[in-house]
């Protein structure tokens, strides 16, 4: 990565963790649905990211959630889950060494690859989070229903941000 690159990434992990952790904390729809939107910065690292680093990057923002939301590890779980999605979905859906866009956000790669590579990561992150957190498969149509419901709400809120502040393709 690039010095300026570097720089641009680091803010947008602070901003993310931020907002996450000082304002959408307590903010739940009766305790079935909560936006998880950290998970965006996972989602538009560049395609040139190195794996080993994306896994870090993955595990560090896992574990500075689990440390404030006084989970123990469910985050980092579902962060690193996620990650290995994105990089499965990526291989598969197109050559990240032969594309001409820097990273897969809205702008760059269009509404309909990017909500499908974005509804993917998020529920395989969901899954693994709510699943973990319950830690019981008796309840597990509630534990899907909450899944179903925070994959909806930090869907909207993911794309609510990517409208806001993508950047447009240059025709």
């Amino acid at each position: 990565m690039s010095g300026r690159l570097l720089i641009i990434n680091l803010l947008r992990w602070m901003t993310l963790l931020f907002v996450q952790i000082f304002l959408l904390r307590n903010l739940a729809f009766y305790n079935l649905s909560t936006p998880f939107v950290y998970v965006l910065f996972i989602l538009i690292l560049p395609f040139q990211t190195p794996n080993l680093l994306l896994y870090i990057l993955a595990f560090a923002t896992g574990i500075t959630l689990d440390a404030f939301y006084d989970t123990l590890g469910v985050h980092t779980s579902a962060c690193i889950a996620m990650a290995f999605v994105r990089t499965l979905f990526i291989s598969i859906s197109l050559n990240r060494d032969a594309t001409d866009e820097p990273e897969p956000t809205l702008g760059n790669m269009g509404l309909r690859w990017f909500s499908l590579y974005a509804v993917l990561c998020i529920f395989v992150h969901h899954l693994i989070l709510f699943f973990l957190e319950a830690f019981k498969f008796s309840s597990w149509s509630y534990t899907l229903s909450r899944t179903l419901l925070s994959v909806v709400f930090t869907l909207f809120t993911v794309l609510l941000v990517e409208f806001i502040f993508h950047n447009r393709k240059s025709a």
